[in-house]
Order: C-alpha cells, then sequence, then structure tokens
C-alpha cells in the first residue's frame, strides 16, 4: 500500500515508491527439483529401503488400527520432526502401494 506522508495512522511514513524485489533463495525452500527427484528416484531404485524404512514397511502389512500412531512414533524417534515423521509414513505407504500393485499385475 502507498504511504500517505503523514506522521501517525496505518500507512504513515514518507511517501516512497514499492520496490519490486527478487524472490529470495529462501523462498525455494523444501520444494523438490528435477534433477533432485531424478537422482533419489534412481538411489531408490538401486539400494533399495533403510534397515528402518523396511520396518516400517512390515509394520504397514501387518499393523492394524493403531498401526498409524505406532508408525509415526516409530519414524520421529528416527527422523527427529514431525514433519519428516508424517512425510516418510506416507513415503512408505506409498512404496506398498507400488509393490501391491506389481506383485497384481504380475498374477494376472
Amino acid at each position: 500500500m502507498a504511504r500517505t506522508g503523514y506522521a501517525k495512522g496505518a500507512n504513515s511514513g514518507h511517501v516512497t515508491e514499492q520496490r519490486d524485489l527478487k524472490p529470495k533463495p529462501s523462498s525455494r525452500k523444501g520444494k523438490l527439483g528435477k534433477r533432485t527427484a531424478l537422482t533419489r528416484a534412481i538411489a531408490r531404485e538401486v539400494v533399495g529401503l533403510a534397515p528402518y524404512e523396511r520396518r516400517i514397511l512390515d509394520m504397514i502389512k501387518t499393523g492394524g488400527a493403531s498401526a498409524d500412531k505406532r508408525i509415526y512414533k516409530f519414524a520421529k524417534r528416527r527422523l527427529g520432526s514431525h514433519k519428516r515423521a508424517l512425510q516418510k509414513r506416507e513415503d512408505i505407504k506409498a512404496v506398498n502401494a507400488q509393490q501391491r500393485a506389481r506383485a497384481a499385475a504380475g498374477t494376472k
């Protein structure tokens, strides 16, 4: 909003022109680039799951009603934060779904 030139009020201060600033690199933080996504996909394909990820996958397969909460607590202990634990849980669920889809396609 334009400044009014008045000393008091919502838009107080010397009348100036608003500059358009270049976006800061921090505005990109957390977004996944194409190159990084490709690299991670290749690494996952070649290396497979980490031991703790295999344990989460096993919990998904065998878990009952409280599986989601147990998986979350386990992942949070290993990864350290709420957000990372939720993301990992969804990631491993996607891996499980892909495995089930491949198995279903293989039997037909």
